[in-house]
C-alpha cells in the first residue's frame, strides 16, 4: 500500500519525508515532522496518532528506537503498524509488525530510513536508500530521487495513486509541503512537477512571511507595488 523515505540533510539539519501509496491522500495521514526534533512515517494499517506521539517522545530526549517502542506499546495493535523515524541527530529506526501487508521491507542508511509494504520486490527499499545516499542537491531532490528509484525497481505490487513531499528546517512550519492526493497514474511524476514549480519560490515564501515589508512584488493581479 505504501513506500516512503525519511531523511536528514547533514549540512543544513533539514528533515524530510517523501511517500507514495495506492490509497488516497497519503500526505494527510502518514508523514509527521517537527523542526529540530525529527521525522516519522507511519504506514501499513495507519494510525496517524503515532506520528505526533513519537515526535513528542523524541522531543523529550528519547532515542528513536525507544520512542517508537513506547508509542507502539501504549497505542496497541503494534502487529499492524509499520513505522520509520529519524531524529535531529540523524539516528534512525524502523519497525514492521507481524501483520505488515504483502512483501515488505525496511532499511536504515546514512542519514535516512526507508520502508514499504505490498511491494513488487524487497529490492525496492534497497534502491531507495542507495538513491538517497548517492543523491546530490538539496534534501527535497534527494528524497524525490529515492522515490523515482523505487518506481524503477518495481514500486508497489499495484498502482500508486497519491504522493507527498514535506521538509522542515529551522522555522516552526514546513518550508516544503506538496501533495498529490489522487492521480490515476504517476503521482510521483506529478509531485516532481509540483516541486519543479515550487523550488524557485521556496525562499521567497519564507522572506514574505518573516519580512513582508521588504518582500518583492507578489506577481499576482492587483499587486501594484
Amino acid at each position: 500500500m505504501t513506500f516512503s523515505i525519511v531523511g536528514r540533510c547533514a549540512d543544513t539539519g533539514q528533515l524530510g519525508i517523501a511517500i507514495s501509496s495506492s490509497s488516497i491522500a497519503v500526505g494527510a495521514r502518514c508523514p509527521w515532522l517537527r523542526p529540530g526534533v525529527g521525522a516519522v512515517a507511519t504506514q501499513n494499517i495507519t494510525l496517524p496518532a503515532l506520528g505526533p506521539d513519537v515526535l513528542d517522545l523524541l522531543q523529550q530526549g528519547l532515542a528513536p528506537a525507544a520512542a517508537i517502542d513506547q508509542a507502539l506499546t501504549r497505542n496497541g495493535y503494534s502487529q499492524y503498524r509499520q513505522l520509520t523515524a529519524i531524529d535531529h541527530l540523524g539516528r534512525s529506526v524502523h519497525f514492521s509488525g507481524s501483520q505488515t501487508l504483502g512483501k515488505h521491507h525496511a532499511v536504515s542508511g546514512e542519514q535516512c530510513v526507508a520502508a514499504g509494504n505490498m511491494l513488487a520486490d524487497r529490492a525496492v527499499i534497497e534502491a531507495m536508500v542507495q538513491a538517497f545516499e548517492q543523491g546530490e542537491g538539496q534534501l527535497a531532490e534527494r528524497l524525490l530521487a529515492a522515490m523515482h528509484a523505487a518506481i524503477a525497481a518495481g514500486g508497489e505490487a499495484g498502482p500508486v495513486h497519491s504522493a507527498a513531499l514535506q521538509v522542515v528546517g529551522e522555522l516552526t512550519w514546513p518550508i516544503i509541503d506538496l501533495r498529490v492526493d489522487w492521480a490515476d497514474a504517476n503521482p510521483i511524476g506529478q509531485l516532481h512537477t509540483l516541486w519543479d514549480a515550487y523550488r524557485p519560490q521556496v525562499q521567497a515564501y519564507v522572506d514574505r512571511a518573516l519580512a513582508p515589508d521588504h518582500a518583492p512584488g507578489y506577481g499576482v493581479a492587483g499587486d501594484e507595488r
